[in-house]
């Protein structure tokens, strides 16, 4: 059995490259750009029982990771925007455990946020490989850790958080739910 870290982190915690190349960010955008066809992948056979299963113990169910996506997804492309048109804008954080208790995200099929996955990832790839180098290093200020966070590194960050919950949902199905620590 793993740890409750390993449940909690089972690809490991997100790692900036020392120097950022070109290469990670064509490998970053092609994770995120593919994430919406593996989500599907994964969940389009799991009955509703099935997406009640956590991913860890006292952790989201797999309808929740989900939902959470498209909430993370839709902020972080704002911030992206907000970084591209706006000098070192200070982005809202917002509580995501709050978000995923809304009825939103615990009464709705998840059909209604693999949509907008797949649309809103459409466009954010679009966006992400018109960028040009001197994009890369604009950013955004975010309050909750007090620092700047520059576009380079936040494509690595969200093609970590896609992997990151691609890899709950897939712990969720082998455990079937039920974890004995």
């Amino acid at each position: 059995m793993k740890t409750v870290e390993q449940l909690k982190y089972p690809i490991g915690e997100f790692e900036k490259p020392t120097q950022i190349e070109a290469a990670h960010i064509e490998q970053w955008i092609s994770d995120i750009e593919a994430f919406p066809t593996r989500l599907i992948a994964l969940v389009k056979d799991l009955t509703a029982e099935q997406l009640l299963w956590p991913y860890r113990p006292e952790g989201w169910t797999i309808q929740q990771v989900v939902h959470h996506c498209a909430d993370s997804h839709i902020n972080s492309i704002i911030r992206f925007k907000l970084s591209l048109t706006e000098d070192n804008p200070t982005i809202k954080p917002y509580f995501e455990n709050r978000w995923a208790e809304l009825p939103d995200t615990l009464d709705l099929p998840i059909s209604t946020s693999l949509s907008i996955l797949k649309g809103l990832h459409a466009r954010w790839t679009y966006l992400l490989k018109s960028l040009q180098s001197e994009d890369l290093k604009k950013g955004f200020v975010h309050p909750e850790h007090g620092k700047q966070f520059y576009l380079d590194e936040t494509i690595g960050v969200y093609a970590w958080h896609s992997n990151h919950h691609l890899a709950h949902i897939e712990q969720a199905i082998a455990y079937q739910g039920k974890f004995e620590l």
